[in-house]
């Protein structure tokens, strides 16, 4: 009996090892990486060999690192440093930092320039003909990679292995529009704005503006993508072609939100959300910070972060923030770089790192600052910790606006805002219970799903493996010109015809009625009347 159990156990090893295939992964960077990072893991606990191709100046990738998987890099004259600036700026194009750094009427068009300067390095190294030969000698089964590096759309046609795709930020609002064919009704799908974020709720003046920056974005996107990405992914080809149409060819799209977050609105097949994948139950603290924890009695706890890429605040605004900490009961546990606050107080506690996830999930934590990265929202919804929001650039004010209008947020401009309004929302987040009810609401619609997010990625993922891509969830739409789209050539077709059947009865009337009111004469010949 042993052994026959032993026999089924070893058959079921092979079944399970029979299905494994070979991942080609070309990551983001930041926490893009932490998220594909996660899934990576994922892949090789179920037996996948996993390779990930990474460029020589990656600034957070950690590509000399031992891993699970393996990594391929490939050469390019751009260092580190370089890189990481270059990102860091288009990342925060439009937001203060840069237009301090960048003084002048040419402040995008240098960034801009850096960037695509940056990305023609890349590309060089990336399809160089040595490692594509290399690569197609692997013979993957699959390119799974985030849109934050471009030309993975086009590594997949190259190598001629399907393509999955994984994105969330406020471009991609774009990209599922207009090179993913989502259909997105302005009077109730909010567009991407720079300013004055938007919602499912929308006025008449809001309509207005909604449907005015869907026109703007339809005309500015493919004009902007002409003079950027699509020379660099014509060259590359070999042939005309542009971003979106690559980037519309992807088989699935794993979208990293989920509807406990997103306003409701249509969805195609393909597109995929998996929104928390990272999440996971708290893990016990370390000592020292489980006895500060403890410390804070029935008061409670603060986490308190800003992310990875904010850098040093301004003293200024760190001491305005410690300030405004020093005047509540409850614990603060800070991450923080940069020269100590001269304001700090006693009940705050500064950390270079903290275990962010562990400390949202300790029952002592009463509300959660954040700046609104898609992660750290995700673990507050996942633990159902209230927010305070001081959105920094790019999805950060959408994000944190989509917590605010689903009542579990409190946002703050962290420019402008002085300690007394830190220490008012921090009491609203607290005291009302209506933030906590609702963010335990988002909570259990997280939790209440038939398959665990992280599950449904790799699930996707092996789809794509097992059926050779996923064209069959593609719309007919990506074959359509815009006018076909749009049913514009059948809309002229059937008013012309409209046209034609109108003239066709006013000439037969008109014919009738002279027929019915001309004379005729004893002859049987008709006679004109005479005009009297």
């Amino acid at each position: 009996m042993l052994s026959g159990n032993l026999v089924v156990f070893v058959l079921l090893c092979g079944v399970e090892t029979g299905h494994a295939g070979k991942v080609l992964v070309m990551p983001g960077e930041y926490s893009h990486w932490h998220n594909m990072h996660v899934i990576i893991d994922a892949l090789v606990d179920r037996n996948h060999s996993v390779t990930v191709l990474v460029s020589s100046a990656s600034p957070t990738v950690p590509h000399t690192r031992k891993e699970r998987f393996d990594f391929k890099v490939y050469k390019v004259n751009t260092k580190k440093e370089e890189a990481n600036a270059v990102l860091r700026d288009m990342i925060h194009l439009g937001t203060n930092d840069t237009a301090t750094k960048y003084k002048g009427d040419f402040m995008i068009w240098r960034v801009i320039s850096n960037y695509m300067a940056f990305l023609a390095d890349i590309s060089k190294g990336m399809f160089h003909e040595d490692l594509l030969h290399t690569l197609q000698e692997s013979q993957y089964d699959v390119l799974f990679s985030d849109p934050m590096m471009p030309f993975s759309d086009l590594m997949a046609q190259k190598l001629n292995i399907p393509h999955v795709l994984s994105m969330r930020a406020t471009f991609a609002y774009i990209v599922e529009r207009l090179c993913g064919q989502m259909p997105a009704p302005p009077s109730y799908v909010p567009a991407v704005a720079l300013r004055d974020y938007l919602t499912d709720h929308m006025s008449f003046t809001e309509r207005v503006e909604n449907m005015l920056l869907y026109i703007i974005h339809t005309t500015i996107f493919p004009l902007s993508m002409t003079f950027t990405l699509d020379r660099l992914y014509t060259e590359i080809l070999g042939k005309p072609t542009t971003a979106c149409e690559t980037i519309g060819k992807t088989d699935i799209v794993l979208i990293r939100t989920y509807w406990d977050f997103e306003y409701p609105r249509p969805l195609l097949p393909n597109f995929k959300f998996v929104g928390g994948l990272h999440c996971k139950p708290a893990k016990p603290l370390p000592k020292e910070m489980e006895e500060f924890v403890q410390s804070s009695g029935d008061h409670g706890i603060i986490v308190f972060s800003l992310g990875s890429m904010l850098g040093n605040l301004t003293l200024e605004r760190a001491n305005t923030i410690a300030s405004a900490l020093g005047q509540i009961p409850q614990k603060v546990v800070w991450r923080y770089h940069g020269t100590t606050p001269e304001t700090l107080a006693a009940n705050t506690r500064l950390y270079d790192w903290i275990p962010q996830n562990d400390l949202l999930g300790h029952p002592k934590t009463k509300a959660f600052i954040t700046h609104g990265g898609t992660n750290g929202l995700y673990e507050a919804i996942y633990h159902g910790v209230p927010i305070v929001g001081l959105p920094l650039w790019g999805d950060q004010p959408d994000n944190l606006l989509h917590m605010k209008t689903k009542g579990a947020a409190v946002v703050l401009d962290i420019d402008t805002m002085q300690s007394k309004d830190l220490v008012d929302a921090l009491k609203i987040v607290i005291n009302n219970p209506l933030y906590k009810e609702s963010i335990m609401r988002l909570s259990r619609i997280h939790h209440d799903q038939p398959m665990k997010p992280l599950d449904h990625a790799v699930y996707w993922i092996e789809f794509v493996m097992r059926h050779k891509g996923a064209k069959h969830l593609r719309v007919q739409a990506h074959d359509l010109s815009w006018y076909q789209y749009h049913c514009l050539d059948v809309v002229a077709f059937l008013l012309s015809v409209a046209a034609l059947i109108t003239f066709l009865f006013i000439k037969t009337c008109c014919f009738l009625f002279r027929k019915c009111f001309r004379k005729t004469r004893p002859d049987g010949k008709e006679q004109k009347r005479k005009k009297e």
